[in-house]
């Protein structure tokens, strides 16, 4: 009978033995976290829901501009440089000067003092003068043609060679504009001869045109025919100063 009840003992013993030690044992699991699932809002293992995480503000929070200055900061992205305001134009077309008509011309035609050696006329000068009582103007250079037998629908254009520059003339009335003519001069005596071979052609008179301001059938101041060579003419635009 002892040793039944020594054994009996023995059994209990070792039984609250092992139920103490699965008591601590479910106790440290107990006291473990749980694992954490990032943003899945299960509980934790003290049974609390964890809150998510506050999203980012979207838009900062603006910067104050430092005191003192009184200046208002231009807004963020704007650096574009500002189109300047249009200016209405404000300029009037100036006045342009009427055209010398024809027959407010009045002009003859002499031999020029400087011309090239030989026996011809070499080189000679028309003189314009306003005969209107108002200003006009005259721009260019002349056309030049031969009339035979002084006749202008049976004149013969000479081919033109310009020198010098054009300008405006204005003429006031009774004010003056010229141009000079420079020819092909004949050479030797008599009849002559042109260096070129060709024969030389003589003109009673000449038909003189101005743009836009007529044509006119001029002789020589004085008397006399216009002898030249080739049919070749240089010629100035219209000037304000006196050629020799």
């Amino acid at each position: 009978m002892q040793y039944g009840t020594h054994s009996g003992s023995r059994v209990r013993g070792a039984a609250l033995a092992m139920a103490a030690m699965s008591a601590a044992t479910l106790l440290m699991t107990a006291c473990q976290p749980g694992p954490d699932t990032a943003g899945s809002g299960t509980s934790s293992p003290s049974g609390t829901a964890k809150k998510p995480a506050a999203p980012a503000s979207a838009s900062p929070t603006p910067a104050k501009p430092s005191g003192g200055t009184g200046a208002t900061a231009e807004p963020a992205g704007d650096s574009s440089p500002k189109a300047p305001a249009s200016v209405p134009a404000t300029a009037t077309p100036a006045t342009k000067t009427k055209t010398c008509a024809a027959e407010s011309l009045k002009a003859f035609m002499y031999q020029a003092d400087v011309r090239p050696p030989g026996t011809g006329t070499g080189a000679a000068v028309v003189e314009f003068t306003n005969m209107s009582g108002a200003t006009c103007a005259l721009q260019g250079y002349p056309t030049v043609a031969g009339a035979a037998n002084g006749s202008p629908e049976k004149n013969k254009p000479l081919t033109v060679s310009r020198t010098g520059p054009s300008a405006t003339v204005v003429l006031a009335p009774a004010a003056k504009a010229w141009v000079k003519m420079t020819f092909v001069q004949v050479q030797g005596e008599a009849d002559g001869y042109c260096v070129s071979g060709s024969t030389p052609v003589s003109y009673p008179t000449l038909v003189v045109g101005l743009p836009s301001s007529g044509a006119h059938q001029l002789a020589i101041e004085g008397g006399g025919v216009l002898a030249e060579c080739d049919n070749k003419v240089t010629v100035t635009a219209v000037t304000a100063t006196k050629p020799s």
